[in-house]
């Protein structure tokens, strides 16, 4: 693998939510489901695999040498892992992957994408991927190592359950929370996992007026409640995340326009865009 001129960085593949979301007027920030790409010196980090991974992976086979990459899932509702059957890295003999994800009842996480690649729901089994794979059952409270990096683990408020992830190198962090609903008083939980991060990106889905119009329980926040919670977690920048699949960049950009009144060092994520710390 090439290494990176800067050792701690952060790119989206994937920013959308629920669904894709690809036409003209949605090339700003993007169509794609959530899909994370953050590298560690050497060391290649993916979260979620909606389908955002798929244009990840044909980056990926781009790069000199077998590719090695952990991957770590937030939950399992389908814009999460609908991608996963097509990256295309995973069917290369050579190339090694490590898949972490919170078990859900008596299946773990590979049982569970080997449920999606089964008839009759796809006609590809997982076993038909020919890289080398092993999997790590990991929850709330847990961390990772992997190599110069921390990633630890916290559960978000979201129907079925999801979790967030902290990445922490040398001072800096990067936290990913996504897919998480607000209560009426601030997620301390989530607060305190945040607390002092460099980038938060945060599931802002729904505008408060819909949130409060026929959202609450859908298991989504908005960009009010992410600024109540970088403010309050001492964040540097706030990244607004899981867009609504309806949404086009002109709506997006005015929400992102109100959102920096409130908290100036806020934007929406946008595909593509590369994050440097």
């Amino acid at each position: 693998m090439t290494k990176s001129t800067n050792p701690f960085t952060l790119r989206f593949w994937g920013t959308r939510g629920s669904l894709p979301a690809p036409r003209s007027t949605t090339n700003k920030y993007g169509g794609n489901t959530p899909c994370l790409e953050i590298r560690v010196e050497d060391r290649i980090l993916i979260f979620d695999a909606g389908s955002g991974i798929r244009p990840l992976g044909m980056r990926l086979l781009k790069e000199p040498g077998p590719i090695q990459a952990s991957i770590f899932f937030t939950h399992y509702h389908w814009d999460h892992i609908h991608g996963f059957p097509f990256f295309a890295p995973a069917y290369a003999p050579g190339n090694q992957f490590v898949i972490h994800g919170e078990p859900r009842g008596t299946r773990n996480v590979k049982d569970i994408l080997s449920g999606q690649m089964a008839m009759p729901y796809f006609p590809v089994p997982l076993d038909e991927m020919r890289a080398r794979f092993s999997f790590r059952d990991v929850g709330p409270g847990s961390s990772q190592r992997i190599g110069p990096a921390r990633v630890r683990i916290e559960a978000l408020n979201h129907p079925g359950r999801a979790q967030s992830y902290r990445v922490e190198y040398a001072g800096k962090a990067i936290v990913y929370a996504s897919d998480t609903e607000h209560g009426a008083k601030l997620d301390e939980r989530l607060v305190r996992h945040a607390q002092g991060a460099d980038i938060l990106v945060y599931d802002a889905t729904y505008t408060p007026r819909e949130y409060r119009n026929g959202k609450q329980t859908w298991g989504h926040s908005t960009w009010e409640e992410g600024v109540k919670v970088a403010r309050a977690a001492g964040v540097r920048k706030l990244l607004l995340f899981h867009h609504e699949p309806s949404r086009d960049d002109r709506a997006l950009e005015a929400i992102e326009r109100r959102a920096q009144g409130e908290f100036r060092a806020c934007q929406a994520a946008r595909e593509g865009k590369l994050y440097t710390l």
